[in-house]
């Protein structure tokens, strides 16, 4: 275990997310005065290893996106640590630099944004775009770069006289793979995916996640893997996250959390998901009622106003994250006493 500002970091850990948060100012009037602030990312914590897979699941507007982008630093943290171990083994908490002490870093922290139209420069042709990591960090001469586009399209099983084309020859599943090749062109320690495959025909999102998780094995990458859709988080995942009005409520294994949640939004997420067996009709947890304002967010568990196990002690006090099996944590006052039915 390393130590930095009190915190401890395993060895095998790449980065470590230490009660992350991001709050947007409300302002109203003709003065722009601050009157109250949304709570994209409310004291949100976790961890990565190396050659892991971690995914933010959760509602739209649940913060996870958001906390992703946090982690690169595309939108400024308001408080919380985020650690980061670089290639050389020296530990940097992200959320304290400036941008041109971020700057160095940018190599080993890459991104694959969620749609594969906007993401690309129309005017810039294919080697432009994936050799453009390397420009701005000064690797390699003109015909290096040209050698390693080349190898980057055969990776992700594009053609490498595609190089000299412009975005708008491609479809969508070709211009994402491009896209994973653009994030793989500096040699990336940790790559951060928001929605890789959501605008993606299914067909085409399967080719896609079956590249990045070979890609995964061969080159040894480390995925923050956000997403929506709870059956590619099962396919993909080696741990899961679930987000709610940005809090963490449950974290765990993918194999255990589908077959026994134990936070009722996770429970009420995986009922929702349509099972092919038609008379698999149990009854389901279905949350009544809004999605809690994060401007205005209820007292104590955000989630207690459409719990159906909701208690006084809920609506009062905030639940802590506990770990209440190996390596299941829950925040959730009645974690050990209800069944949850999905």
């Amino acid at each position: 275990m390393t130590a930095i500002n009190g915190s401890l970091l395993h060895e095998k850990t790449v980065l470590q997310v230490n009660n992350l948060k991001k709050y947007y100012p409300v302002e109203s009037g003709f003065l722009k005065r601050q009157v109250g602030e949304v709570r994209a990312v409310d004291d949100v914590s976790f961890s990565i290893a190396q050659g892991e897979t971690v995914s933010l699941v959760g509602e739209s507007g649940c913060g996870k996106t958001t906390t992703s982008r946090c982690i690169i630093r595309a939108v400024e943290p308001t408080d919380g640590e985020i650690l980061y171990r670089t290639p050389e083994g020296k530990i940097v908490d992200l959320a304290k630099l400036d941008m041109n002490e971020i700057r160095p870093l940018r190599r080993g922290l890459q991104m694959v944004f969620q749609d594969p139209f906007s993401s690309l420069n129309p005017r810039m042709t294919i080697f432009d775009i994936i050799s453009e990591p390397l420009r701005v960090n000064n690797i390699g001469t003109r015909r290096e770069r040209e050698d390693r586009v080349a190898e980057l399209l055969k990776l992700v099983g594009l053609r490498a006289e595609y190089m000299q084309r412009f975005p708008h020859a491609f479809s969508g599943g070709q211009r994402q793979r491009i896209g994973i090749a653009r994030a793989l062109s500096a040699g990336p320690r940790l790559i951060v995916a928001d929605e890789p495959v959501s605008a993606l025909d299914v067909s085409v999102q399967a080719q896609v996640l079956n590249l990045m998780m070979d890609l995964q094995d061969e080159l040894g990458l480390t995925y923050l893997f956000v997403s929506h859709d709870l059956s590619v988080v099962n396919q993909i995942s080696n741990r899961v996250i679930v987000m709610y009005v940005g809090r963490v409520a449950e974290i765990g294994p993918p194999q255990a959390l589908f077959k026994d949640p134990k936070h009722p939004y996770t429970a009420a997420l995986i009922a929702s998901l349509p099972k092919p067996d038609p008379e698999n009709r149990h009854a389901r947890i279905i949350p009544e009622g809004e999605v809690a304002n994060p401007a205005n967010p209820p007292s104590g568990c955000y989630f207690h106003p459409r719990c159906p196990f909701v208690v006084d002690h809920c609506r009062q006090v905030a639940p802590p994250l506990e770990e209440i099996e190996p390596g299941r944590f829950v925040s959730c006052h009645r974690a050990r006493e209800i069944e949850l039915v999905i």
